[in-house]
């Protein structure tokens, strides 16, 4: 499969959780700042965050989420190549702002309607599927039509699990924050569809751990390899 080579790049708490609740006003970038025992340690993931590849794949739901449809926009990454899977979260603010403080806004939908197709912005590119997205495709076009050597994801639980199924996930790295969450409905670094019958367990991965970083305040910096 000719596609970049890719990590999973999250911030995690020990129980697997990758958000604060199951609702989008629940988010971990603007409640663990407000956490003791959490926040103390919080600036050493935005910091490895910053040395992360300059293709990066996520969600419209979690651009959305940080606030990318506002005015107060968090996003200023103008060397970084942002990649967004979005059928409907993003407005014409969110997509003028990413592109405003991207190097390229590459996004891709199903959705014909979408509202990016009514803007005119230069470093916005728009690859659109028909009826569902074809990731084994996607990673093939983001290498071979748009350079993408490499790429960090760092998408939701539902995506990551499809994008795992498909051996797409290379490496993993895991900020594991000092808490305990819970929630049967909070996502976690993987999620999509539970695994029933034998035949299942062949989608199970297997990792090798290649290594562990202890950071200040508790927190750490686990690395793997994706055995495919």
């Amino acid at each position: 499969m000719n596609k970049p080579i890719t990590t999973l790049f999250m911030l995690v708490s020990v129980d697997g959780k990758i958000s604060t609740g199951s609702v989008d006003d629940r988010d971990v970038d603007k409640d663990y700042k407000n956490i003791n025992g959490v926040k103390e340690g919080l600036h050493q993931y935005y910091e490895i965050e910053k040395t992360t590849d300059f293709f990066s794949l996520n969600t419209g739901r979690n651009m959305m989420k940080i606030g990318v449809n506002t005015d107060r926009n968090p996003i200023h990454c103008p060397g970084v190549t942002f990649v967004i899977i979005d059928n409907s979260h993003l407005d014409l603010i969110g997509i003028k702002n990413l592109c405003n403080n991207l190097k390229e806004l590459i996004l891709v939908t199903h959705n014909s309607n979408h509202l990016a197709f009514k803007c005119d912005i230069s470093n916005l590119k728009i690859v659109k599927y028909e009826n569902e997205i074809d990731f084994v495709d996607l990673f093939s076009k983001l290498k071979e039509e748009f350079g993408a050597e490499r790429i960090t994801i760092q998408s939701g639980g539902t995506l990551n699990s499809i994008l795992l199924r498909n051996k797409l996930i290379d490496k993993v790295s895991i900020v594991l924050a000092p808490c305990l969450i819970g929630g049967k409905d909070t996502s976690t670094l993987v999620d999509g569809k539970s695994l029933i019958s034998e035949e299942d367990l062949k989608l199970i991965k297997a990792l090798k751990l290649e290594k562990v970083d202890i950071l200040e305040d508790s927190y750490l910096n686990i690395q793997y390899t994706v055995i495919n």
